[in-house]
């Protein structure tokens, strides 16, 4: 079974004011990587309940982040040749995603979709115990977006095991 891509973004907070910290991506092989965003000096807006969520302070993006452009980069070498990626968070992730593009300058070369899209209704019945599941099984560190998006992942391939779909 081919694995869709997914993207997962953490961010400065929710709504209003919020900018993308981190990119993380799952690939179709199943391996996964991220990236921290160093922020613009316009990008002010930081909530403190974001940051127990995730656990990056803006001094470490200031640090190990990468600039907009690079990023919005990779993000097209990545995903440029498969043209669709998909994330469980679609308001928030797309909103985060044109801000980083429109930053950089840069169109995207792929479009971001609703994981929604592709689960059957019993894998959105299985879909919340079994990642659960997983989160237990694997030890995964939740709230960082490399492994947010490879949970994603391994949860539509799992979900769609356990539906008869694979």
């Amino acid at each position: 079974m081919t694995l869709p891509a997914l993207l997962d973004i953490e961010a400065s907070g929710f709504g209003r004011g919020s900018y993308p910290i981190e990119v993380g991506l799952a690939r179709p092989d199943g391996s996964s990587c991220a990236f921290l965003i160093q922020p613009l000096a316009e990008w002010t807006h930081w909530d403190p309940k974001a940051e127990l969520l995730h656990g990056i302070s803006r001094a470490r993006l200031q640090r190990e982040g990468y600039p907009l452009r690079q990023v919005a980069q990779w993000l097209n070498d990545e995903l440029g040749e498969l043209k669709i990626c998909y994330s469980d968070s679609w308001g928030y992730d797309n909103t985060w995603l044109s801000l980083l593009f429109h930053h950089a300058g840069m169109l995207p070369a792929f479009r971001l979709e609703a994981l929604r899209k592709l689960l059957s209704e019993e894998q959105l019945m299985l879909w919340k115990p079994t990642k659960e599941a997983l989160i237990e099984e694997l030890g995964i560190l939740r709230h960082r977006a490399g492994e947010d998006a490879r949970l994603l992942q391994l949860t539509y391939q799992r979900t769609r095991e356990l539906a008869g779909e694979a």
